[in-house]
């Protein structure tokens, strides 16, 4: 299952007086685990940032005016997010900043299914306190690189909260597609509950395994020898 957390920034809060988005950021998630793919990217715009938010995210247009404009590079940000499923926090604001960024240039808007982690937290914390700052600090994730806002340090945070959200880190060790034989394999144990399956993983196995538990803080699984 892939997932992508997405974050955006802006030149202010409101679209629909000519704010435009300044950074896209993306983190790629693989059945709940980081797979080290990202996208990130500034925006060039004629629009003046305002103060505000200026003082949140420390970027200006005299930064942005060296780099390309979001027409010139949405398609690589389409191409990135495909029709999976986008994590956003307070998914509104972002998703209504990208669809009016895909109405000007006269693209279809998202159809992505989208899970908002603001509700997710609430209902899961039991909390009517949601901000991303107060989520790191509930599952002590580290906050010492957020000086400024950043669309991919926010995404790269995000995936923290929302993978501990889902139940820590650990949720799922599951690397790879299913095989066909695996399906086979699953439905065979399943209609004899008494048959047993012993497999035995290869070095190539051991291995992806070794790698995905180094990503885990303080796992269990590193106890095991193999």
């Amino acid at each position: 299952m892939r997932e992508i957390v997405l974050d955006v920034e802006t030149t202010g809060l409101n679209f629909n007086a000519g704010d435009r988005v300044i950074e896209v950021g993306c983190v790629e998630l693989f059945n709940h685990i980081p797979t080290g793919k990202t996208l990130q990217f500034y925006c060039s715009v004629e629009k003046k940032i305002e103060a505000s938010a200026q003082k949140i995210h420390g970027l200006s247009n005299e930064f942005l005016s060296t780099h390309p404009t979001f027409e010139e590079q949405v398609q690589k940000l389409l191409d990135f997010i495909k029709e999976d499923t986008l994590i956003i926090h307070n998914a509104e604001f972002d998703k209504g900043f990208i669809n009016n960024e895909l109405t000007i240039l006269k693209k279809p808007h998202l159809k992505n299914n989208i899970i908002d982690t603001v509700p997710l937290a609430r209902k899961i914390l039991n909390s009517r306190i949601a901000n991303l700052d107060y989520l790191c600090r509930r599952f002590s994730i580290d906050l010492s690189e957020r000086n400024l806002h950043g669309a991919l340090l926010d995404s790269h945070l995000l995936a923290d909260v929302y993978l501990e959200l889902k139940g820590g880190k650990q949720f799922s060790m599951n690397l790879k597609q299913p095989k066909k034989e695996d399906h086979n394999l699953r439905a065979k144990t399943k209609k004899n509950k008494l048959s047993f399956v012993k497999i035995k993983p290869n070095e190539k196995e051991i291995l992806e395994h070794k790698l995905a538990i180094k990503q885990i803080k303080k796992s269990l699984w590193e106890k095991i020898d193999y």
